[in-house]
């Protein structure tokens, strides 16, 4: 056998009610299932096992569709219309809690079932349609909820109730989803040598191929440690039969155990609505709070782009709270001050001196400027050039220039020898 052929990867079963389901949606409409089945083939072969099977269920949902409602029984005959009519039957359908479908659940499926056609006509399969009846304006704009996170007191109630509770599969999984911000996956999933010892007294905890196809190493904080201690010394036979490290006498713990865990310590630390993933927000928002650059919590976090990160960012914008408070002193000084003749504060500046100051302080960038006012500090400061990641080149040489000799003249010292720096070695890096 060769080695390529030796490596063992994951792949995607269906469920039985999956697979049920197909043989009946067969029996109307072979061709239809055939095409789909075949499509969900190929994406085994590049996607994650989770992200197959949510194609799988929102497919069989659309074939279940067809042929109820319609008379289609190949994906070619899938016309606009019918696009029209189905978009329809799903803003219709039941959701959560007793109201409608999730405007973001149906954005998801409408997206999943526009790239099942687009990729059929790219691939040129005979049951293609001749174009994709669904437009990209048919597909509900992303909304962008603000992360629901535990406050301070929130969250201190919850790790004193982890911390407290008597079983302790409990007390491991709260805290440990609390400290490392892990997905509920990613814990279930951890190897039996995931804690790993680097160095003297440094552990770290190594999280598994997951959501976004990457792996991580994660420091593991003192508590945790003792926790991972405690738990393996209790449960070593469980973990080297199961081969997962969260196992004991029930079997190896899965993500429904998990989420009625946290939510039943949120239910003892009186945390309505309680499940994991907030604690991964709380952990981001705490830290970001506490001054954590972005770059660190990006990468604690398993975020493939900081945009990721700026999700949690958007909830603690220090440049939002420093601007208001300083507009806040300006207008206190105003509403206390107006009724007395001649007593208005003496720098309140005019339109044309409040744009006359912002150029003075402008500060250039690749492609504009930054107005930013002197007075207020910015987190975002240079943070992609001063990013280890960050390349040049001597294509921008003339463009390092510039900012270089702006920043001279506004005499912004730091930034002016950043640019130095950053020339000098794109000077050096040859073409």
């Amino acid at each position: 056998m060769s080695a390529a052929h030796a490596v063992t990867t994951e792949a995607w079963f269906p469920s039985n009610a999956s697979t049920r389901e197909w043989v009946e949606l067969s029996r109307r409409s072979p061709q239809l299932v055939a095409t789909m089945r075949r499509y969900l083939v190929q994406l085994d072969t590049f996607l994650a096992p989770r992200s197959v099977e949510v194609a799988d269920t929102t497919l069989r949902q659309l074939a279940r569709w067809l042929t109820t409602s319609t008379d289609v029984t190949v994906v070619a005959d899938i016309t606009r219309t019918h696009i029209e009519d189905y978009k329809v039957w799903l803003a219709a359908q039941p959701g959560q809690k007793g109201q409608l479908l999730a405007k973001n659940t149906q954005r998801h499926r409408l997206r999943m079932i526009r790239i099942f056609l687009e990729r059929l006509i790219e691939w040129d399969w005979p049951d293609a349609p001749g174009r994709n009846p669904i437009l990209r304006g048919d597909i509900p704009p992303r909304s962008e909820p603000i992360p629901r996170f535990l406050t301070d007191q929130q969250a201190a109630a919850f790790m004193a109730a982890a911390r407290a509770h008597p079983v302790a599969r409990y007390r491991l999984v709260a805290q440990v989803l609390a400290r490392t911000g892990l997905r509920a996956t990613e814990l279930c999933e951890l190897a039996p040598d995931a804690v790993t010892r680097i160095g003297t007294d440094s552990y770290w905890l190594r999280v598994p191929v997951g959501k976004l196809r990457n792996d991580r190493m994660i420091p593991l904080h003192p508590d945790v440690v003792d926790l991972f201690a405690e738990w393996t010394a209790t449960n070593a036979e469980h973990i080297r039969h199961t081969q997962r490290l969260l196992a004991d006498d029930h079997a190896p713990i899965d993500r429904r155990t998990v989420h009625r865990i946290v939510a039943r310590i949120g239910t003892i630390a009186g945390i309505d609505d309680m499940h994991p993933h907030r604690l991964r927000h709380t952990l981001a928002t705490q830290a970001i709070n506490r001054g954590m650059r972005l770059e660190a919590i990006a990468a604690l976090l398993g975020h493939r782009s900081l945009e990721m990160t700026l999700v949690n960012a958007k909830i603690t914008d220090r440049v939002v709270a420093d601007e208001y408070a300083s507009v806040c002193e300006q207008i206190d000084a105003l509403y206390n001050t107006a009724a007395t003749p001649g007593a208005l504060p003496a720098d309140i500046e005019t339109a044309a001196m409040t744009r006359l100051r912002r150029e003075s302080h402008a500060r250039m960038l690749g492609n504009g400027l930054c107005t930013r006012p002197v007075e207020l500090n910015c987190r975002m400061e240079t943070i992609c050039e001063t990013c280890a990641y960050f390349d040049t080149g001597p294509q921008f040489v003339p463009v390092l220039l510039r900012q270089r000799d702006h920043a001279h003249t506004h005499h912004q010292t730091d930034r002016a020898k950043l640019y130095d720096d950053l020339i000098t070695r794109a000077e050096g890096s040859g073409p």
